[in-house]
């Protein structure tokens, strides 16, 4: 165990050891939001957080830093691996409730990079051991708010955490964040619904069908005369234009992988503008 400390590896621990530390952790979380005096220390996350930036936004701006700032995460230089699971567009895979115990021992990694720059962003320089994709879900920060696939870091790890049977971590990441917990509330049916997958195959169902509603329900408002209209339900490796939310030109340009977070540290806002998003792709057939 003492080695397994000098090499910077943690002890194996049961699952349900980590959730009840988990659950302390939450605890913590919400002792420390309710001290009058703010100083209460909040309990060490149970497992390790990571992301590679790549500078391409405002540090002031992005999710993942505000992240790093309260010691939640540690950034990563490129080529450095990671043990546990990586939300990389080069995955095949789905995280799912079977990495459940991957996530518990090493944790999870996201990559913060630009929309507008993904054809240089050097994916390939950024590994680990268990790289996956994210399955369909609904952005909620300020940005993006109702877009499928274009979640923040925050929305990212907060969604692998609920897939994997961890929701009270989601809860403390996310509630860093004013608009945070909109995304437990867009994605509540669908959250549910994964995490009692126990595989991809199962995940991949259950997105399947969620998508074939949507169709349904969406083709039965559809104004056969209207040709212009565009119409893409699915889980794209790429920014969706739906009905009613065709993004802006100034997003198209600025909207990053994982570019932004609340305005500042002291100002946090649903008016502010150019939270990060990360770019999980979903249909491993695109890559």
């Amino acid at each position: 165990m003492e080695r397994g400390r000098r090499g910077g590896r943690r002890g194996t621990r049961s699952l349900e050891t980590f959730a009840a530390e988990a659950e302390a952790a939450l605890t913590a979380c919400l002792d420390g939001e309710r001290a009058a005096d703010g100083g209460a220390r909040e309990a060490k996350f149970p497992c390790p957080l990571a992301m590679w930036e790549l500078g391409h936004c405002d540090p002031k701006k992005c999710t993942g830093r505000k992240l790093a700032r309260k010691g939640l995460l540690r950034t990563l230089r490129l080529r450095q691996r990671f043990p546990g699971v990586v939300l990389s567009p080069l995955a095949t895979e789905y995280v799912s409730p079977a990495d459940r115990r991957v996530i518990a021992q090493s944790g999870i990694a996201v990559i913060d990079c630009s929309w507008a720059k993904l054809e240089e962003t050097p994916f390939n320089r950024m590994r680990g051991s268990h790289p996956r994709l994210l399955p369909y879900l609904v952005a909620a920060n300020p940005v993006n708010y109702g877009r499928p696939c274009k979640l923040s870091c925050v929305e990212a790890f907060a969604a692998a955490f609920c897939i994997v049977g961890f929701p009270d971590l989601a809860t403390i990441l996310l509630r860093k964040f004013k608009w945070g917990k909109a995304f437990l509330d867009l994605n509540k049916n669908l959250l549910e619904k994964y995490a009692a997958c126990h595989c991809q195959d199962d995940m991949l169902i259950i997105e399947k069908d969620f998508l074939a509603c949507v169709q349904e329900k969406k083709d039965e408002e559809v104004d056969p005369f209207d040709v212009d209209l565009e119409k893409e339900f699915s889980n794209p490796n790429r920014p969706v234009n739906s009905s009613g939310l065709a993004p802006r030109k100034e997003d198209s340009e600025e909207d990053s992988v994982s570019s932004s977070d609340d305005a500042t540290e002291s100002s946090e806002s649903i008016d502010e503008s150019n939270p990060e998003d990360i770019k999980i792709p979903s249909n491993p057939k695109e890559l």
